[in-house]
């Protein structure tokens, strides 16, 4: 509505399909402001006609002109696409994306029935002088040579209709099917570019199809066992347990696990997948560096090319990590946008994925994204908390009172809580990194962040009032991040799991404790688990249970923990 006061004729968002966005396009429709959606390379012909069934007046074809590929092919591929267009629908077809000159818009008004600049003239108004006459000068201009282009347009290029009179009936019923399947109560979606939703329609599929193939999941089991040398033991913390007296500790040794942490899991299970769609390029984005080397590990195993994206920060403070997967033989490459850190990294992972669709599987490390991606990782880390579930009623005879998991992305809890859901008597609790203090920086999403859109899904975000993320610190990498997976956002709102804060100097506390009790050199993002569970375990009387997914190994962060307590190790 207060579009249409302030005049607005028409609305287009990047970021949201109508699976999402159908309550935005209703709305647009009742106040007679036309919704654009966009048409991609990649859509095919059956979503070209959904997509084409909520336009009320023209659609927005983003092609490849002037980016990518030699002149001839790429106008050859644009004729193809909005050949497939016109045969879906009549309504008049723009054509825009990465158009800056006149002799592009000549090329492409021979085939549409308009042109869309975007981009161009925003960098035309950058060039020009500060002030607002130069400017609206420089703009004219550099449209008038643009319009040059479409003098010659030929009638075929034009479309029989000019917009639909009213909003077709079968729109709605499958984008709330949609909705239904990829959310986690209010959590969760798909917000997406055009240009991956066949992507994220063909992973779906094929994932599906895969967990119902008992081969593909006895290969998952294999890897799990003989490689990655599952399962991993479950054990009591003894001296540690008999120093607090109260709760006993026992411990989910995922640390033991090849490369030294959970992540192995995911990584074995999405390269399989990838290789079952065909694509033999691999990228994906790490912070603490263990998700990275548990990738390049898998690639080098299975064959496949693997490109690693980090943030430059957690590159100096993870040089270890980065050398290791190098010596595997992925590509690392260090993130100078932004905060230089997770966040950053998962955001060229998606551009680079966006670009090399086709030939490109991204492993996404954390149960974070769009649909269908949180599923996956968990499904793929779930084998921690199948195991811990079983061990636990073997070494102690009971489920335990409490499990207790770090959640930064939120990948090795959601893996350690999803088996014990319906087990109603056992409380889940994740800890968060509190950082500086939750008066200060930190990355305590869930204890302070609100309801927001991240990186392709609805979820908690620590953020601004206009929607912009905040700065986020930790001392642990693998949990400096301003969100967290959606399926943690909806067990927090349910109430079924708790999340609360660990200060990095807390989180160390737990890391000296485990290392001088137990001899087990933690994580630092485990040490946060570690401690929460130490505090927990206190308040219990002794035949109590609290379990703890030690989701890594240590080793990684000496240099860190050496440089906080004042060790030169150089």
């Amino acid at each position: 509505a207060d579009m249409a006061r302030s005049g607005v004729d028409g609305l287009i968002t990047v970021d949201l399909p109508p699976e999402e966005g159908f309550d935005l396009i209703r709305s647009c429709w009742d106040e007679d402001i036309a919704f654009v959606p966009l048409i991609a390379p990649t859509t095919t012909d059956e979503r070209i006609e959904y997509l084409a069934s909520g336009a009320r007046s023209f659609l927005y074809c983003v092609s490849v002109t002037g980016t990518t590929g030699a002149k001839s092919a790429v106008q050859a591929e644009l004729k193809n696409l909005v050949g497939r267009i016109r045969s879906r629908t009549d309504l008049p077809v723009m054509i825009g994306f990465g158009i800056r000159s006149e002799e592009q818009v000549r090329e492409v008004s021979s085939l549409g029935d308009g042109v869309v600049v975007g981009s161009a003239i925003l960098n035309t108004v950058d060039a020009a002088p500060a002030d607002t006459e130069s400017r609206a000068a420089a703009v004219e201009e550099f449209v008038r040579d643009l319009k040059h282009g479409s003098t010659e347009q030929p009638a075929s290029a034009r479309s029989k209709s000019i917009g639909q009179a009213s909003l077709p009936d079968g729109l709605e019923p499958r984008a709330r099917a949609a909705v239904e399947k990829s959310h986690f109560g209010d959590y969760g979606g798909k917000y997406i570019p055009e240009t991956l939703a066949e992507a994220h329609e063909e992973l779906e599929a094929a994932y599906q199809e895969a967990i119902s193939d008992p081969s593909f999941m006895k290969q998952v089991e294999y890897y799990r066992r003989e490689f990655v040398g599952g399962p991993t033991p479950v054990h009591k913390a003894e001296r540690l347990s008999e120093h607090l007296g109260g709760a006993s500790i026992w411990l989910k040794r995922e640390d033991l696990a090849h490369t030294g942490a959970h992540k192995i899991n995911n990584a074995i299970g999405q390269a399989l997948l990838a290789k079952r769609l065909g694509k033999k390029r691999i990228i994906a984005e790490t912070g603490a560096g263990q998700h990275g080397v548990a990738t390049a590990t898998v690639c080098a195993m299975l064959g496949l090319d693997c490109v690693v994206y980090m943030g430059a920060v957690d590159c100096e403070r993870q040089k270890l990590n980065v050398f290791r997967m190098r010596t595997l033989g992925a590509e690392v490459v260090p993130v100078q946008s932004g905060s230089r850190t997770l966040k950053d990294a998962i955001n060229e992972a998606l551009r680079d994925w966006v670009t090399n669709v086709e030939t490109t599987h991204y492993l996404i490390g954390s149960a974070v994204g769009p649909h269908p991606f949180p599923t996956i990782v968990r499904d793929f880390q779930s084998v921690i908390g199948k195991e811990a579930r079983s061990q636990c009623l073997d070494k102690f005879g009971a489920l335990p009172d409490v499990v207790v998991a770090c959640v930064g992305g939120g990948s090795n809890a959601i893996g350690t809580f999803h088996p014990f859901i319906n087990d109603k008597e056992v409380q889940l609790v994740g800890v968060e990194a509190g950082g500086e203090g939750l008066d200060a920086l930190h990355s305590a999403t869930l204890s302070l962040g609100t309801p927001g859109v991240l990186q392709g899904a609805k979820t908690y975000v620590l953020q601004t009032k206009e929607g912009q993320t905040t700065t986020t610190s930790s001392i642990s990498a693998g949990l400096d991040y301003p969100g967290v997976g959606p399926e943690h956002a909806f067990l927090k709102d349910s109430g079924r799991a708790t999340y609360v804060p660990c200060t990095d100097e807390d989180a160390l506390e737990g890391f000296k404790t485990l290392c001088k009790m137990e001899g087990i050199i933690p994580a630092l993002e485990t040490s946060h688990a570690v401690f929460q569970a130490i505090e927990i375990a206190r308040s219990l009387p002794k035949d109590k249970n609290v379990l703890i997914n030690l989701s890594g190994r240590g080793d990684k962060d000496m240099p860190t923990v050496a440089k906080v307590l004042g060790v030169d190790i150089s």
